[in-house]
């Protein structure tokens, strides 16, 4: 009988060490190793048969323009918004993981879409974390349909049952909630490690690959953000979707970060309320403020993918008390807005550098593009002068280092979003050679002239 191996295996990176350490030689990690029990690999002697009078292997490759296309029938889960961030709905025998921190809303989300597609399909709901009545408490809340009983429920955490359940149930759509609570019991690890993760989540990708069943998985995450468990799982499954929003508001934002039959970077909106998530038709209209312009407001408009939103900026300037002035920027990185103050004191000669700036994006929305570099330089501008940008005026534009300004893209979609909304004016970057009936369309080569454009007044004058 072979002897049991002890190795030590790191939760947050999966490195295996044959002693204990208190960090993790390869991540960094402090406390992430944890004890696991294995058997040595048998010994394989090598095969003593001469090349001579051994048999080529049958070939069994193809040319790939022989192979035979096959029509995907993605199945509909009932939310625009999700089928959006899917692109287009499920696609029979994808794993599709979804994570997000505790208590956003991943168990409500797919268990309204576990009945919207019971509807249909036969759908198999497994609870690793909850008990059948817990599950059967929130399906009655979120006020499912008057006909029909529902979706299959399993409260299992063992791993094989539910490999057998899915075997005899053969269902079109099925929910493990979560991945980590499942549990190997060939695997001497505890539930929800490096190992007992990675094994469960290729078993069910093979079930679910040889069935053609779309599999959905909840993921937790770390207190960094980051999803739990080894990075072979974002790779093993189809397409991971993170659903996120502020504790504070009751929308919630479900974005592709991988997706291997649609677009990435697709924004889903929702909105939270007691009988569970609604959609949100027009999202632009969250992240918009009064139609009347203040001082150190600016509007941009932003791409999430495909998604045009319009979403209003806030920039607040004033005296530092400190020996070095305070820089706090909220849904932008803080990096980004350092370069800009850097750029506007360069190139329009404002004293910045003894100012405190604070910047938010209005609604919680992160804001990662750099199209929004002009808006930012705008209502930064506006609140060091007391000046208000003049209603209907969005701005979109990268700024450069030297000052000038840089296309992006998809601004035709852009455009059409803010006209859309109402707004009558634009400042767009010098040479994007686009135009649109319903706006007046400015272009300007630089943050010096695009900002005289804006406000009316140059910037550098008194500076």
């Amino acid at each position: 009988m072979p002897r049991t191996v002890t190795t030590y295996v790191c939760q947050n990176c999966g490195a295996q060490s044959r002693q204990f350490f208190g960090r993790c030689s390869a991540c960094g990690s402090w406390n992430s190793l944890v004890e696991q029990l294995s058997a040595p690999p048998p010994d394989k002697r090598r095969r003593r048969v001469s090349e001579a009078v051994a048999e080529p292997a049958p070939r069994r490759s193809e040319a790939i323009a022989s192979v035979g296309e096959r029509s995907v029938q993605r199945l509909h889960t009932g939310f625009a918004e999700l089928d959006r961030v899917l692109g287009g709905g499920l696609v029979p025998g994808s794993l599709v993981l979804v994570g997000g921190d505790p208590g956003i809303g991943k168990s409500t989300l797919l268990l309204q879409t576990a009945e919207a597609l019971a509807q249909r399909e036969s759908v198999l709901y497994v609870s690793a974390e909850e008990s059948a009545q817990q599950v059967k408490l929130r399906w009655s809340r979120l006020g499912p349909a008057a006909t029909g009983d529902g979706p299959q429920l399993l409260a299992e955490t063992d791993l094989e049952q539910v490999l057998q359940e899915l075997e005899a149930l053969r269902p079109a759509v099925a929910i493990i909630d979560s991945i980590q609570a499942l549990h190997d019991a060939e695997l001497a690890s505890a539930p929800g490690s490096v190992a007992q993760v990675r094994e469960c989540a290729a078993a069910l990708q093979r079930l679910a690959k040889r069935l053609d069943i779309a599999l959905l998985l909840v993921g937790h995450v770390t207190k960094e953000g980051m999803l739990a468990g080894p990075k072979v799982l974002e790779h093993l499954v189809d397409a991971v979707l993170t659903f996120e929003g502020d504790r504070f508001a009751s929308h919630r934002l479900l974005r592709a970060v991988k997706n291997r039959f649609g677009a990435t970077h697709e924004l889903g909106v929702f909105e939270m309320r007691d009988r569970g998530l609604l959609e949100v038709s027009n999202p632009s209209e969250l992240f918009l403020g009064s139609p009347e312009g203040s001082v150190g407001m600016a509007t941009i408009v932003a791409c999430e993918g495909t998604r045009p939103l319009v979403v209003e900026l806030q920039a607040l300037v004033s005296t530092t008390s400190y020996a070095s002035p305070r820089r706090m920027a909220t849904g932008i990185g803080t990096n980004r807005l350092h370069q800009i103050l850097a750029v506007l004191e360069k190139h329009l000669g404002l004293p910045l550098s003894r100012f405190d700036c604070y910047l938010a994006v209005a609604g919680g929305l992160d804001v990662e593009e750099p199209a929004a570099d002009l808006g930012v330089a705008a209502a930064v501008v506006a609140s060091f002068r007391d000046l208000a940008l003049p209603a209907g005026t969005v701005l979109v534009g990268e700024l450069g280092l030297g000052g000038q300004l840089r296309p992006v893209g998809q601004l035709e979609l852009r455009l059409q979003e803010a006209a859309r909304l109402g707004f009558r004016r634009a400042v767009v970057p010098r040479g994007s050679g686009v135009t649109c009936l319903d706006l007046a369309v400015h272009e300007a080569g630089g943050v010096a002239e695009a900002l005289v454009v804006a406000l009316g007044v140059n910037p550098a004058d008194d500076a």
